[in-house]
């Protein structure tokens, strides 16, 4: 009997651990239409609307070649993200801007558009449920 109750046991954690990875994703972000190859494109992923613009879920960078600049995110639990990224051409690692106008190119998810202030997560958003999602943003 406790033969019994240790296989089934070890079934159900496999199960939940196998469940577990299945709810897992891949997050690959393209930035095209860099203005050089100078600096970095900073970029950062969110999972709320609340923390939209504030508190990134996960970041990283890439350096640019021909305009262009690749990362990914692995590991991404299934939900709702944005990303927003900036072209840090001078390498200083923070946005630059003036006024608070930013004096660096930025990008969001879906082209977001920025007007009169940042992009919104309405128009950013998007869903992550397979095993790999893909985002082209135009600088």
């Amino acid at each position: 009997m406790q033969k019994l109750f240790i296989i089934i046991l070890l079934v159900l954690v496999k199960q939940f651990a196998w469940a577990q990875e299945n709810d897992q994703a891949t997050i690959e972000v393209e930035v095209v239409n860099i203005s050089s190859d100078d600096g970095l494109v900073v970029v950062g992923l969110y999972a709320s609307e609340d923390q939209w613009l504030k508190k990134i879920k996960m970041g990283t960078h890439s350096e640019i070649e021909k305009g262009k600049a690749k990362v990914v995110f692995d590991n991404v639990p299934t939900g709702t993200y944005a990303i927003s990224l900036f072209h840090d051409e001078d390498n200083d690692g923070k946005l630059d801007s003036l006024f608070g106008i930013p004096t660096e190119d930025t990008g969001s998810s879906n082209d977001a558009p920025a007007k009169f202030g940042p992009p919104k997560w309405e128009d950013a958003k998007f869903e992550v449920s397979g095993k790999t999602v893909k985002q082209i943003i135009k600088l």
